[in-house]
């Protein structure tokens, strides 16, 4: 029978995010130089789809996968979620060390898949490694506590990129003698190489994970070994799982399709409603808006380390769900207003309701289904999750392109207006869920 888990400190929440860190910090490089390092390296504009399908596509396979073998683990000294932390971070900083050394384009897309790989067997088991650990009165401080970090960890990253071009000039040479990557983008790798290897060691070494008691480790040795037992088990947890994560699954269609078609079009659009130019246009304009689409996206990114211990207290007063319905609806008017602003310092405006709702899609969700999934799948259900993430950027990536030229016009603008009509519907969607609450032994 299990002890009530312990209460912990602030700064023990804290220690046991750490390794967040880095991890976001990847994803922020990614986000933000990756595409410009394929263009160096002579991608068309045409490829990029295709060649970011690497996060979408191992999130997809990875995620759910890392989720039922994490729950399967069980070390005496290594604990359950912290091998794949460990794991997934080495080879994470082994990419971000290598990514710059690219020499042809093959190179760096095979990087990426490799690091998209290392990123979600690390994240995954980070989401349920909270839900391990805190009890249910502190689980939205542990989830929103990732939140601060993943605005933090995208923020620097993001201002990595303009530090080291302001300091570091020079570029290398493509296996085919012509110009390649610039040598400031080595910087941004490397500190995102150290940061994601030290912020998760830290993590491993402040931050004990609890011991399964006698029963539960009989358990865990039944189980069923084999190759397929991890696959079974995902398709068995769907099958089993809570109407609240199905109900979540119509939310994050329409989210995470929503933020796919502003990451795409933010630029375009910015170009469009400030410089008005297109990317096919005055070159130096289209620089301009590229530039502040990055200031921008910066922004928003404060804005969400700086609200996420905010959005602890409302989830607290008002329950996760209203919270994220209000956040939604914030976002969704943001887009409405943004392809409309021709002053580029007022675009900074919308992106404070933006940016809080990207600290509560970071977090909120996780508060509100978490009490409804059975202790031991925490990591399976945890990995489905993602695979209601990356199932709409799917989608997205292969359908927006038809919804662009035919019910669109071709207009970077209405791409973000549609986008911001998904939101909206995300936050009508959250308003179905109903918490159904799992009953767990009441020493828990």
């Amino acid at each position: 029978m299990r002890l009530s888990k312990p209460t912990l400190s602030f700064w023990q929440i804290i220690n046991m995010n750490v390794g967040f860190f880095g991890i976001q910090y990847s994803f922020g490089l990614q986000q933000t130089a990756i595409n410009p390092l394929y263009t160096f390296l002579h991608a068309r504009p045409e490829e990029l789809p295709l060649l970011n399908l690497a996060g979408p596509m191992t999130g997809l396979l990875i995620q759910p996968l890392i989720g039922a073998l994490s729950d399967r683990t069980w070390h005496p000294r290594w604990g359950r979620r912290k091998p794949f932390f460990l794991i997934g971070a080495i080879f994470c900083s082994l990419c971000l060390f290598a990514f710059p050394f690219s020499r042809a384009l093959w190179m760096a897309v095979g990087l990426l898949w490799i690091l998209d790989a290392a990123n979600n067997t690390a994240m995954e088991p980070y989401r349920a490694f909270i839900a391990d650990k805190l009890p249910e009165k502190q689980r939205p401080l542990g989830f929103l506590t990732q939140s601060f970090f993943t605005g933090l960890g995208i923020t620097l990253a993001n201002l990595s990129l303009g530090f080291f071009k302001n300091i570091i000039s020079g570029e290398t040479t493509t296996s085919d003698g012509q110009s390649g990557i610039p040598y400031w983008v080595f910087g941004s790798f490397f500190v995102g190489g150290i940061c994601s290897i030290v912020s998760v060691v830290w993590s491993i070494s402040t931050t004990p994970e609890i011991p399964p008691t006698a029963e539960e480790l009989a358990a865990l040795k039944a189980r069923v070994k084999g190759f397929f037992e991890p696959f079974k088990e995902i398709f068995s947890a769907i099958k089993d799982m809570p109407i609240v994560m199905w109900h979540l699954a119509l939310v994050y269609l329409f989210q995470w399709y929503a933020m796919f078609c502003y990451w795409q079009f933010v630029s375009l659009s910015i170009a469009k409603s400030v410089f008005n130019t297109t990317s096919d246009g005055n070159k130096e304009l289209y620089e301009q808006a590229v530039v502040w689409a990055g200031k921008v996206n910066g922004f928003y990114n404060i804005i969400t380390f700086l609200s996420a211990f905010g959005l602890v207290w409302l989830a607290r007063k008002f329950s996760a769900k209203y919270v994220h319905i209000a956040c939604l609806a914030m976002a969704g008017i943001a887009l409405l207003i943004f392809p409309h602003i021709s002053d580029k310092n007022l675009l900074f405006a919308p992106m404070v309701g933006f940016g809080i709702a990207w600290a509560s899609m970071m977090g909120v969700p996780y508060i509100m289904v978490v009490g409804s999934i059975p202790k031991e799948r925490y990591g399976v259900y945890m990995g489905i999750i993602n695979m209601m993430i990356v199932v709409p950027m799917i989608l997205q990536t292969l359908s927006f392109g038809y919804v662009y030229k035919h019910f669109l016009g071709s207009d970077a603008g209405n791409a973000i207006s549609f986008a911001g009509v998904l939101l909206l519907m995300a936050a009508i969607a959250t308003m179905r869920i109903k918490r159904d609450k799992v009953i767990e032994d009441s020493t828990t």
